[in-house]
């Protein structure tokens, strides 16, 4: 991605950005060996070699976001003490060291992002932005009104009061029943335990959305690059800045 040359100094920690054309200006950056005093100039700073003074800035990380269909059976985070099978098991190609965006439960499969963009996981993850998870929950017993309109209101669960959800019955055959339900927080097994205290125990659980973006046909266990397209998305519905160079 190519950005200005300002940004890719600030961005690297060298100088803000006005210090940056100061720099800039005075002669004292080259860009793969060649002075540089153009304040328009653009550069990748993954691949471009940027001096000032002499001296080599380190050159950025390369941004990675992907979606991952995570089945059941792995657990969400980069190590295992348990020896479990862990969802960068499922990641093939991937040099960039990124880090899921959330969890979701070792028994729950669906939609799950990761990314070494930083910023961009707090983001997603914290409780202020009002980030929605929608998921797929087959529960036990066909829920009625009453108990749809609790979780909708919102339920006591032992660490208090869950905010209101979005909740649709789709399905009720046989006994059990297949809900919809988007909540915009991110406790510990929330889905499964909302369900569970109205009398409904989850039988399985799948996370279809998340800020925005749909898991669609992804098989399981498969993942794939976000597109520029769905990156905006999500910078957009967490209130962060696209990105995109004004000046």
């Amino acid at each position: 991605m190519l950005i200005r040359l300002q940004k890719a100094l600030a961005d690297a920690g060298v100088a803000s950005r006005r210090a940056g054309e100061k720099l800039i200006i005075s002669g004292r950056v080259r860009v793969n060996g060649l002075v540089v005093t153009c304040l328009g100039g653009k550069v990748d700073p993954r691949t471009d070699t940027i001096e000032v003074d002499g001296k080599a800035i380190e050159k950025a990380e390369r941004k990675r976001y992907i979606m991952l269909n995570k089945p059941a059976g792995y657990v969400t985070t980069v190590s295992d003490p348990q020896g479990r099978k862990t969802v960068l098991d499922l990641l093939a190609g991937v040099e960039e060291r990124v880090y899921p965006v959330g969890r979701l439960d070792y028994d729950t499969e669906g939609l799950l992002l990761l990314t070494n963009d930083g910023p961009l996981t707090f983001a997603l993850t914290h409780p202020s932005r009002g980030v929605e998870k929608r998921y797929l929950a087959l529960v036990e017993g066909i829920p009625g009104d009453e108990a749809l309109a609790r979780l909708k209101a919102g339920v006591i669960l032992a660490d208090g009061p869950t905010a209101p959800a979005r909740v649709r019955l789709l399905r009720a055959k046989e006994g059990q029943a297949l809900l919809e339900i988007a909540i915009h927080e991110g406790r510990t097994r929330q889905v499964r335990r909302m369900c569970e205290a109205i009398g409904h125990p989850v039988l399985h659980l799948s996370r279809t959305h998340f800020g925005g973006l749909s898991l669609g046909k992804l098989p399981a266990g498969r993942s794939r690059e976000l597109s520029e397209k769905e990156v905006g998305l999500l910078r957009k519905n967490t209130g962060l800045n696209t990105g995109r160079e004004s000046t």
